[in-house]
């Protein structure tokens, strides 16, 4: 009997948690963290993350809010994902998952640099990172930079110089009036507590000091499945279960990167 009623405490968790994320499909609002002030102006955004895949499994709710409401996005992806042998293969993937995600193919760039490779124990060149991202910068226009934090969710190497880089270029070259915001890595329990984890980031949205974290919902969380489901090499039994159970298929938390 006990073990029933937590489980049913579970279920009705996990239904309101669904029912929270469907009203804010049909009555979305608007985030601060891409319309100050509740201005429409429409903004150039730039992903920066480490390689094909780390959009959907990690960054979804960002990019579907940000689709949904018009701004122009940006992904910038550092390495083929090529620990495997399957870079190409991959790389292909990711245009199908941007697509997928709403973001068009010729606003996607994927990096094949030898310094840029995918894998534990490669050290990336976070001033060369930094230099690529100001020239992306430059080139697009780009006001807003959405990135991993300094745990990179998983813990991945990789993930972390990303959140390096882009620290090095926001130090170095960041001469005009540009946002940055990283991705806020959660512990193991949040991250594998699916839509229910909306309600602990609301609250720490909520409770950070001026504004600083921003607590964003997947209006659309088929979409980030139907994309993770186009990196057919990934698509394996353990990552199916990752993007159905993970909280960050379902919210984003977003910090903001202070120069």
């Amino acid at each position: 009997m006990e073990w029933f009623m937590i489980f049913a405490s579970v279920a009705v968790l996990w239904l309101a948690s669904i029912c929270k994320i469907l009203h804010a499909s049909f009555y979305p609002y608007r985030s601060s963290v891409f319309n100050k002030d509740g201005s429409l102006q429409k903004r150039n955004v730039l992903l920066v993350i480490a390689h094909p895949d780390d959009e959907s499994m990690f960054f979804s709710p960002t990019i579907n809010q940000l689709t949904s409401r018009g701004h122009n996005v940006h992904i910038l992806c550092m390495s083929t994902g090529n620990a495997d042998g399957m870079g190409n293969v991959r790389k292909e993937e990711l245009y199908r998952a941007s697509a997928t995600l709403k973001v068009p193919i010729q606003q996607v760039t994927v990096m094949d640099h030898p310094d840029f490779q995918d894998g534990f124990g490669k050290v990336w060149n976070t001033s060369l990172l930094a230099k690529i991202v100001e020239k992306k910068v430059n080139e697009n226009e780009i006001d807003t930079i959405v990135t991993f934090d300094n745990y990179g969710v998983s813990g991945h190497c990789n993930h972390r110089d990303v959140n390096h880089g882009v620290r090095r270029y926001m130090v170095d070259f960041s001469h005009r009036e540009i946002e940055a915001w990283e991705l806020v890595s959660t512990n193991i329990i949040r991250k594998y507590i699916g839509p229910t984890d909306i309600w602990f980031s609301s609250w720490s949205a909520r409770n950070s000091l001026n504004g600083q974290m921003h607590c964003l919902l997947n209006e659309n969380p088929h979409r980030s499945y139907a994309a993770m489901s186009q990196h057919q090499s990934q698509w394996v039994w353990f990552r199916k279960l990752f993007v159905s159970f993970s909280s960050y298929t379902y919210v984003n938390t977003l910090r903001k990167i202070n120069k």
